[in-house]
């Protein structure tokens, strides 16, 4: 018999506190919640209302910061009834709050998206056209045409493994600038070598196969 109470008191100190009543306000802890739900079960109101008053006074020490909000008293008392499940029967000295005035539903912002014109490239490489095609002619404007290119063709190259074209990449520019943008005459993107192609985001494999060609190149180089 006494084994059997040794190991139902075990069992209850084991409990995890995922099994327990969530708790409404964590910052006044679970004991808190166990005095509040002690106050609701008193049947004399008088006294209901006396030990109301005394689990105030421990949340006001438990929470002192509640100290720094304007009405903080009246703070506490709503923090008692949402403990409680606003199932608390006492005289406050405010009036009891109700559910739906402190839990208002966020507002939604409606946010307008427009699709992605060509997917390969993503959604910032948009962004980033919109900002050179802002810019004036000019030396500088033509240096970040050319970078931006350069960048396309890797992002095409990522997700197409075929050799892409100049002229493809720029007159993919061109229609992702909606032909704000012009090419300068003569332009051409750096050639690539015949054994370097990008992987995909998180090809590891990929990216360490790239750094041993790199380093054999410069051993070759070396040797030279």
């Amino acid at each position: 018999m006494e084994n059997g109470e040794e190991n139902k008191d075990a069992k209850t100190m084991l409990m995890y506190n995922t099994q327990k009543r969530r708790l409404q306000l964590p910052e006044y802890g679970r004991n808190v919640q166990k005095m509040i739900e002690y106050v609701k079960s008193i049947p004399d109101r008088e006294e209901r209302n006396r030990q109301a008053r005394a689990v105030i006074s421990v949340m006001e020490t438990i929470n002192p910061q509640v100290h720094l909000q304007e009405d903080y008293e009246h703070k506490l008392w709503d923090h008692m009834y949402i403990i409680s499940g606003f199932d608390l029967d006492v005289d406050s000295p405010y009036p009891a709050p109700k559910p739906e005035e402190l839990y208002t539903p966020p507002v939604e912002i409606p946010v307008k998206r427009k699709p992605v014109k060509i997917a390969h490239y993503g959604r910032n490489i948009e962004n980033i056209i919109d900002l050179v095609a802002s810019k004036e002619d000019g030396e500088m404007k033509n240096a970040m045409i050319r970078a931006v290119a350069v960048y396309m063709r890797q992002q095409y190259l990522i997700w197409n493994k075929d050799s892409v074209s100049d002229e493809t990449i720029f007159s993919d520019l061109v229609k992702l600038s909606d032909g704000r943008i012009t090419i300068p005459e003569g332009m051409h993107l750096s050639k690539l070598q015949p054994d370097y192609y990008y992987g995909r985001p998180g090809n590891g494999q990929q990216k360490a196969k790239n750094m041993m060609r790199m380093k054999n190149g410069r051993m070759k180089n070396n040797r030279k």
